[in-house]
């Protein structure tokens, strides 16, 4: 465990030069604003990979530690951040040390590009990839309470301890199969992972608020950054503070009692108890600012009957594709791109913003279902697979 800035200073110098860090975190979110970030394992090579693995567990509960150069690490663009499942264990670092992190390798995408499978767990990697098998026995602990015990030390250990090796095995399958730089890209929307709350769009979420008047819609924005700041000065998840469903109907009736408040759905005598006398002048001084309303959002098309079969043709030339390739499916398109695609072909409109359009997607896949669409190829089956013919 490292308890000194000196521990800390020696490791990231270990990291910098080996220009690599395998990184997890644990947590706990249960009945908080925030999640907590509870404790942070690393890893680090020595003198090469082949050399083993460094290990350090930081407690940010147990010990005060400067980490600014741990944050100056993840900043670092010639340093490799692997995790593994990784989105959340970025947003907390990111939020906790106040910095960005730039290069992410994420093992659990890079597998899927090995055809592994795109939501493979860490035990499942490891027993493919290093034919490990890992006793899972903490994981559903209290990591905010202290001590931790041996079992949580050992268990937070292992999260790391291999994570290093099976992303080298990783990347040398897929250098192998020239999928590299394919997984490279798909990881780097990683690395800007966030955890914070965009208040506009938990505003723009609420239930039945765009058919909601101006004055009504104003005085919810109020709400939406009242509740927020009570959340967060209460340490307690927003819907426990207030209902989306409530928040909605107390700002379309402007209740001025704890009568008239109590009245509404949703709105418990916890939440009287706790804020009610608060809340009450909050209805009463908001909703005056000038704002513009929400303007109800653009329903997506509802897609045509007609287009059915078709789909389920480019549906089965995407997963014919991805099964000769060895990937894993979920990579490469969703039925709601190919169903944008099909409509948009039959009605003459432009190639829509879709991601199986882009990338390495197009080059794989995007380019041969759009033939397909245009007539160009054909599809048959024969010894049992799905046979393209076509200039």
């Amino acid at each position: 465990m490292i308890e000194d800035a000196g521990e800390l200073a020696r490791l990231v110098a270990q990291a910098q030069a080996a220009k690599a860090i395998a990184i997890d975190t644990e947590f706990m979110g249960e009945g908080r604003y925030r999640t907590l970030l509870c404790l942070i394992q690393l890893a680090v090579p020595l003198d090469g990979h082949d050399g083993g693995a460094w290990i350090e567990l930081i407690d940010p509960l147990e010990h005060e530690l400067d980490a600014a150069p741990l944050a100056g690490l993840l900043a670092d663009p010639e340093v490799e951040v692997v995790v593994h499942a990784g989105r959340q264990d970025v947003a907390l670092l990111r939020r906790a040390l106040s910095t960005e992190v730039t290069n992410v390798f994420d093992t659990q995408v890079a597998a899927g590009f090995t055809g592994l499978g795109a939501q493979i767990s860490y035990d499942s990697l490891l027993q493919e990839t290093l034919s490990l098998r890992l006793a899972k026995s903490a994981s559903f602990t209290r990591w905010d309470k202290r001590p931790l015990t041996a079992e949580q030390l050992a268990y937070a250990r292992e999260d790391v301890v291999h994570l290093l090796e099976a992303a080298d095995v990783l990347k040398a399958r897929l250098s192998k199969l020239g999928r590299l730089e394919w997984a490279v890209q798909e990881c780097e929307p990683i690395a800007a992972a966030s955890d914070e709350r965009d208040l506009e769009s938990v505003f723009a979420r609420l239930p039945r608020i765009a058919s909601a008047s101006g004055a009504a819609q104003a005085l919810a924005r109020d709400l939406v950054q009242w509740r927020e700041s009570t959340a967060e000065r209460q340490n307690r998840p927003v819907q426990g503070v207030l209902p989306d469903a409530a928040l909605v109907e107390i700002a379309r009736r402007r209740p001025g009692s704890i009568g008239e408040l109590v009245n509404i759905r949703g709105v418990t005598q916890p939440i009287v108890k706790r804020c009610g006398t608060e809340l009450l002048e909050r209805i009463r001084t908001g909703g005056n600012r000038e704002v513009a309303p929400l303007r109800p959002p653009e329903r997506s098309r509802p897609p045509d009957p007609s287009d059915a079969p078709i789909v389920a043709l480019a549906e089965a030339l995407a997963r014919s594709r991805a099964r000769e390739a060895g990937l894993a499916y979920e990579l490469i398109a969703t039925k709601s791109d190919l169903q944008t695609l099909v409509a948009a072909h039959r009605l003459g409109e432009p190639e829509p913003p879709v991601r199986m359009l882009t990338g390495w997607r197009r080059e794989l896949i995007g380019e041969q279902v759009l033939r397909l669409l245009a007539g160009e190829v054909s599809l048959s089956v024969s010894d049992g697979r799905l046979h393209m013919q076509g200039s």
